[in-house]
C-alpha cells in the first residue's frame, strides 16, 4: 500500500490545500463519469495531496495516444524528464479555473526539461483545440474520450479518482505526487521542483 509521506513539508501542503477549499466551492461541479471517477463519481473540489517517497514508487506507467492536434505520441516520448499529466475536459469549471497556472508552470519549467501533458477524457479534437487556444495552453493533450485508455493506464497504481486530477511522473515515469481536484500553482510548483531535484 502506498502511503503519503509524513514529512513537514507535505503536512504543510496538506495545510495549505485544506486553506482554499472554502474558495472552491463555490465552482460548480464536473460530475461526468469516466474511469477516473470514483464510485460516487464527479468532482471534487479539493482533495488530498499525495507525494510518494522513491523508494516506495511503483512501476513507470507506459501510455500513449492521439493528440487533439493529430499527431500520436507516448510517454516513452519523455522517459528521462519529470512529465506532469493533468486530467480534464472543457466543460469542467475547475479544469477552465486551474488552466492559467498549468500554462505558466509548463513556461517556467520548460527549462529543465518538464514535459506538461493533458488527457482530455471528454471531448473531442475541434473542443480541445479550442479550449487550448482560448487559454492559451501550449503543451500537448491526448484525446481519451473513446475508451480511456490512458486512464487505465494510471489506475494499477494510483487510480486519478476525480476531473480534474494531476500526477507528477518522476524521469522513470513513475508517480511522483498526485493533486485531486482543482490544483494550487503553488503546491503543484513544490512538487514539480522535488521530482526536479532528484538525481
Amino acid at each position: 500500500m502506498i502511503r503519503p509521506r509524513q514529512s513537514a513539508r507535505s503536512k504543510t501542503i496538506l495545510i495549505t490545500a485544506a486553506a482554499f477549499a472554502s474558495v472552491l466551492l463555490g465552482l460548480s461541479a464536473c460530475v461526468e463519469s469516466t474511469p477516473l471517477a470514483n464510485a460516487g463519481g464527479g468532482y471534487s473540489s479539493v482533495g488530498p495531496v499525495t507525494e510518494i517517497d522513491a523508494a516506495d514508487r511503483g512501476d513507470p506507467i507506459a501510455f500513449s495516444g492521439t493528440f487533439d492536434t493529430g499527431p500520436s505520441g507516448s510517454s516513452e516520448d519523455w522517459l528521462g524528464s519529470v512529465v506532469v499529466v493533468n486530467f480534464w475536459y472543457a466543460g469542467c469549471a475547475p479544469c477552465r479555473a486551474e488552466a492559467p497556472d498549468l500554462e505558466a508552470l509548463n513556461i517556467k519549467y520548460q527549462p529543465d526539461g518538464v514535459q506538461f501533458v493533458g488527457v482530455n477524457v471528454r471531448d473531442q479534437a475541434g473542443t480541445a483545440q479550442s479550449f487550448a487556444d482560448a487559454f492559451g495552453i501550449t503543451y500537448p493533450s491526448f484525446l481519451d474520450a473513446d475508451g480511456g485508455e490512458i486512464q487505465l493506464a494510471f489506475a494499477g497504481e494510483i487510480a486519478p479518482d476525480a476531473v480534474p486530477t494531476t500526477l507528477v511522473l518522476d524521469r522513470q515515469g513513475r508517480i511522483a505526487a498526485r493533486i485531486v481536484g482543482r490544483l494550487d500553482k503553488s503546491i503543484l510548483n513544490t512538487l514539480i521542483s522535488d521530482a526536479v531535484a532528484e538525481q
